[in-house]
């Protein structure tokens, strides 16, 4: 069967880089044989299967961008955030198949829940261990998740809000006991919770990589190679390949060229236009949508200029999501001022306010007749890609009256500590990443109230009661309904702009295989293997 069968029959698949994964931003050859444009999520691209799994040899995958720890506690754990590296090293408890729309065990030998989704049972796989010989049993997981609480991982806030208490009534098992129903509780068992780090890692009181995943550390070199061995002992069998290695490459045009020199054999795109381009031009690969891949962050913090509700309206009245799109994706992004587009499982009948610069002149004169000056200043990277992104922002602001101040920081790190540690900012431009597979877990972390990856400092009590019913909706249905209910709270509040959904690629070399995709763009590479001719 060819991959590409897939996209043909109309088989569109709905698929967590995390809250404070801040965004950037053409191939030759012949055009696709099917239109992939029109994909979700799912695989694309005329491929084989290839026959019989051969072994040997290095995969080369170039990443969003590098990793600068080891550890998954260190908010690396998103596909774009170093989740797949880390799902190398540390396997995951549980694995979301985008085909079945299921959450299938991986490290873990299942996962079950009670009646009303409040008690779920984890059973351990019997000989799974750690690459240090130890045995990967309740005792560990519970070690593991216990550090990166500590650690203040990624999904800390949800987990504590969520989990009553954890119980080990035998080395297999772990029990984790809710405060309320949840049906989407797996989904943290496909990211850092659920990246299994052995105890031994910390015995010398500095953190070493000692996991139970597909490979093992071979070379590190932060931000600019990550070099992985085949790990004998792994539990589901020595993987195919010798080596999986993890370059450091920062343009996304350049990724592009390396795959089809064969520089490398498969690579993590974002950009609209790239992405655009390298599906035209019929590479295989995985596609992935998220909801709210763009967004205008709005800082309303007491103090700032939008802690006033007019401003933050006429803010995100100003901006027009197409213009944008024009300017900055090439004309290739999916523009919307709707949270969940119709695309999405989660679409409703609410809509977005939408561009309407009448509004927004009223909303700023009204704010400045009580002596408001009209400034804002927007935080951005001092990169090509993202310039483009802050002079869209600014000249869509100015042209209602707004006086832009445009800040480039020089580096990523410089970025998120301006925004989400000091939060010296009015706008900037960010993803919030919302996952068709599970809501919930980024729309907690970026509007709860007391959330610490709420970067926005929004607080409204009816958005964190919404929240609430959001986590604990039996069915779709329900839960579809909420977010019709946040859509008008935030219509109603304007806490941020909704600028578009995000389409990102993971395109591989035909002669790769068995690439496996998990939530949020976590490729999973312990089946993956080389056509001989590769990997000699």
């Amino acid at each position: 069967m060819k991959r590409s069968s897939l996209v043909r029959a109309g088989t569109v698949f709905t698929a967590l880089a995390t809250a404070t994964m801040l965004l950037a931003g053409c191939a030759g050859g012949s055009g696709s044989a099917t239109d992939a444009s029109e994909v979700t999520t799912g695989l694309v691209g005329d491929q084989s299967d290839g026959g019989e799994p051969t072994s040997g040899g290095t995969l080369s995958y170039a990443t969003y961008n590098g990793v600068s720890s080891l550890d998954p506690a260190d908010r690396q754990d998103g596909g774009a955030t170093g989740g797949s590296e880390m799902a190398a090293i540390y396997d995951l408890l549980m694995r979301y198949d985008p085909e079945s729309k299921q959450y299938q065990p991986q490290l873990a030998k299942s996962l079950t829940a009670d009646g009303d989704n409040t008690v779920w049972t984890l059973t351990l796989r019997e000989g799974a261990k750690f690459s240090d010989g130890t045995p990967v049993d309740a005792a560990a997981v519970q070690w593991s998740i216990n550090h990166y609480l500590e650690k203040k991982g990624t999904h800390t806030q949800v987990w504590k809000a969520s989990v009553a208490d954890v119980a080990s009534p035998d080395p297999a098992t772990v029990v984790f006991t809710l405060k309320q129903p949840w049906n989407e509780f797996p989904i943290l068992f496909t990211t850092g919770p659920g990246m299994i780090v052995a105890p031994s890692s910390m015995a010398s009181g500095k953190f070493a990589a000692v996991g139970a995943g597909p490979f093992t550390v071979e070379k590190f070199a932060s931000q600019d190679e990550l070099v992985l061995a085949a790990n004998p002992g792994y539990w589901s069998g020595k993987p195919h390949l010798d080596k999986l290695r993890f370059p450091a490459i920062v343009s996304e045009q350049a990724k592009l060229d390396a795959l089809h020199t064969g520089g490398v054999q498969a690579a993590y795109l974002r950009g609209a236009e790239v992405v655009h381009n390298a599906l035209e031009a019929g590479d295989v690969g995985y596609v992935y949508t998220v909801d709210m891949g763009g967004v205008g962050n709005i800082n309303q913090r007491e103090g700032r200029a939008a802690s006033d509700e007019r401003v933050r309206k006429a803010i995100v009245a100003a901006f027009n999501p197409e213009t944008f799109n024009q300017r900055v994706e090439g004309g290739f992004g999916m523009p919307s001022s709707d949270m969940f587009q119709s695309w999405s499982k989660w679409h409703g009948d609410v809509a977005g306010t939408g561009y309407d610069p009448e509004a927004a002149k009223k909303y700023l004169a009204e704010a400045k007749a009580d002596g408001y000056d009209g400034k804002l200043t927007y935080v951005g990277l001092n990169d090509p890609a993202t310039q483009q992104s802050a002079l869209a922002f600014q000249s869509m602001l100015q042209a209602v009256g707004f006086t832009v101040d445009i800040v480039y920081t020089t580096s990523i790190n410089d970025l998120v500590k301006t925004m989400y540690v000091q939060h010296d900012y009015d706008i900037g431009y960010a993803g919030f990443n919302i996952l068709e597979e599970s809501p919930f877990v980024r729309m907690y972390g970026n509007f709860y109230s007391e959330s610490t990856s709420n970067v926005l400092g929004y607080k409204n009590p009816e958005m964190d009661a919404l929240l609430g019913k959001l986590q604990t909706a039996p069915s779709d249905d329900d839960r579809r309904k909420v977010l019709e209910d946040i859509q008008t709270v935030v219509n109603d509040t304007a806490p941020v702009v909704v600028v578009n959904a995000g389409k990102y690629f993971i395109p591989w070399t035909k002669d790769a295989h068995g690439i496996t995709p998990s939530a949020d763009g976590i490729m999973l590479f312990g089946s993956a293997w080389l056509a001989s001719d590769s990997a000699s």
